[in-house]
């Protein structure tokens, strides 16, 4: 796939992976994925990819049944529970929640986030 960027590492890869993390409990804000990059999101059942887009939805996969391969997808973000949703926020404790085909889908809890290369 691409090179990982670990938060451990000592190189502009690493600078670049610590601007994703923005606050101390380890959230990524979409936005702040360089060109390039991608997302990768465990949750407690699956690993999802995703990759923003410049229109604002992004590409999503990584579930067995509803995305297997890449759909666009909107609203995508994160859910602490409840109604509240972040638009663009990915952190760990939280679910992940997006919207494809007009259908609200919250996933099991955020265990880690981590950018990857496209390259």
């Amino acid at each position: 796939m691409g090179s990982v960027i670990e938060s451990g590492q000592h190189s502009d890869s690493a600078i670049r992976f610590a601007r994703l993390h923005p606050d101390e409990e380890g959230g990524v804000e979409l936005a702040n994925v360089p060109a390039g990059m991608m997302l990768e999101v465990r949750t407690k059942n699956h690993t999802y990819t995703i990759i923003p887009q410049p229109n604002g939805e992004a590409l999503i996969w990584g579930h067995p049944e509803l995305c297997p391969e890449p759909i666009a997808v909107t609203g995508i973000g994160s859910s602490p529970g409840g109604y509240i949703v972040r638009e663009g926020y990915f952190c760990p404790e939280m679910r992940l929640v997006f919207r494809h085909l007009d259908r609200p889908i919250k996933t099991s809890r955020i265990l880690g986030v981590r950018a990857l290369s496209r390259q």
